[in-house]
């Protein structure tokens, strides 16, 4: 299955939020949406913390599916 899909690969630990909140709000109704943020858990925390705030249910990728999180709706 293709989800619709973020890379934050390439994008600084400050514009994190702004980027995972303005691609959800316009992709919203496309979820589930994947997120990838590589191996850096300051990026996972980061998003985590964004998905938090504006009241996102997600999933953490764990295993062979680390650095991912999949949200299911914004």
């Amino acid at each position: 299955m293709k989800f619709n899909t973020l890379d934050l690969h390439g994008i600084r630990h400050s514009e994190v939020t702004v980027e995972v909140e303005n691609y959800l709000y316009l992709n919203q109704e496309d979820c589930p949406i994947l997120i990838i943020c590589g191996n850096s858990q300051k990026m996972i925390s980061l998003v985590e913390e964004t998905l938090i705030r504006i009241h996102s249910t997600y999933e953490i990728g764990s295993g062979k599916n680390y650095g991912t999180i999949m949200v299911r709706s914004v």
